[in-house]
């Protein structure tokens, strides 16, 4: 099979309408934080039980067609002693793997962020190809405020996804492209389009120079929001009609699908809001879909609290959300279904 033949399958597997992507690729750091919220410790063998368990939740292929693995989650296998790449597989859910190293400052800015990774990057890619990955993931980070982001972070930024994007399309491997412009701050949602348009151009023209196929892509993107300590908080529908509008205006017809990321919102919030982008607009060029770390996984992480006794009950909050973000993705949610 052809790279392009690979990409094709992976893209064909993955789009899917209804179906989403769960983002379970938390570093060591964040997954400990969020053990520490239900007062667990974050060992290898806890955060392996953890994962199992959201993995192995019955029906769970119905609504999710990826899953965004760590790479230690990667390597792991569960208690069956299938890899948990493996467990995945056989639902027909297809495995990918976060290939970025974390963010370090830019230097000749104030304090704003850069990706780090591409060092090494393809021969990594070949041993996570190995291990069961079919595409991956690179997140790069924006900050609002009245200055920021500065035009050498966007550009800078944009670059390296567009390289990481390149690299991993030559090894077959699918890349999810998350520009994340930040909900952290008392920005507008005016500003907040201002910037997600900024942005989401700079990287189509760096996917664009570095030649990277627009079919073969995820795009990963935020939705325009106010911050989260603005004064005046934007209603899901205006959310819906600033993002659909900055989509329409930046992202080529071509991108094959637009999984949002959560970024911060609650779970009802964020399912919400990606309904109403669906059903308010059912005939857009792109599938509208999301790509939820946090807003899927909280409930359960909170109904199962660390204890094999509520492993089932921790499965079925991840089923329900699951399922709900999937109404949401065709436009048939409603909040009563929250009950």
């Amino acid at each position: 099979m052809s790279m392009n033949q690979l990409l094709s399958k992976t893209i064909q597997d993955i789009a899917i309408p209804g179906k989403g992507i769960l983002a379970a690729d938390e570093s060591t750091g964040t997954i400990t934080k969020r053990f520490a919220s239900i007062h667990l410790e974050s060992t290898e063998n806890n955060r392996r039980i953890y994962r199992e368990m959201l993995f192995t939740t019955k029906g769970l292929s119905e609504f999710i067609s990826g899953v965004i693995l760590y790479e230690e989650t990667l390597g792991q296998k569960a208690s069956t002693g299938e890899s948990l790449a493996h467990i995945l597989e056989k639902q027909g859910i297809v495995p990918g793997i976060k290939v970025d190293k974390g963010l370090i400052s830019l230097p000749g800015t104030e304090d704003e962020k850069v990706t780090q990774g591409l060092d090494g990057l393809p021969e990594r890619l070949e041993k996570y190809k190995e291990m069961g990955a079919r595409f991956a993931k690179w997140r790069a980070v924006f900050n609002i405020t009245d200055s920021k982001p500065s035009c050498l972070a966007v550009e800078t930024n944009a670059h390296n996804l567009a390289r990481y994007a390149a690299i991993c399309q030559a090894q077959g491997i699918v890349p999810i492209v998350e520009p994340e412009v930040l909900m952290d701050g008392t920005h507008t949602i005016e500003r907040s389009f201002v910037v997600t348009e900024q942005v989401l151009n700079t990287v189509f023209r760096h996917l664009y120079w570095n030649k990277v196929s627009l079919e073969h892509i995820i795009l990963k993107p935020s939705m325009v929001i106010s911050g989260s300590e603005c004064a005046k908080q934007a209603s899901s529908e205006e959310i819906a009609l600033q993002t659909i509008k900055v989509l329409l205006r930046t992202v080529p017809a071509a991108v094959p699908t637009i999984n949002f990321l959560s970024g911060g919102q609650t779970p009802e919030f964020a399912t919400q809001n990606l309904h109403l982008m669906n059903e308010q607009h059912p005939h857009l060029p792109w599938l509208l879909s999301f790509s939820y770390g946090r807003a899927l996984q909280a409930p359960s992480l909170d109904a199962w609290h660390g204890k094999d006794s509520q492993l089932v009950k921790g499965q079925d909050a991840l089923y329900k959300r699951a399922r709900l973000n999937s109404a949401a993705a065709l436009g048939d949610y409603h909040n009563s279904m929250e009950s």
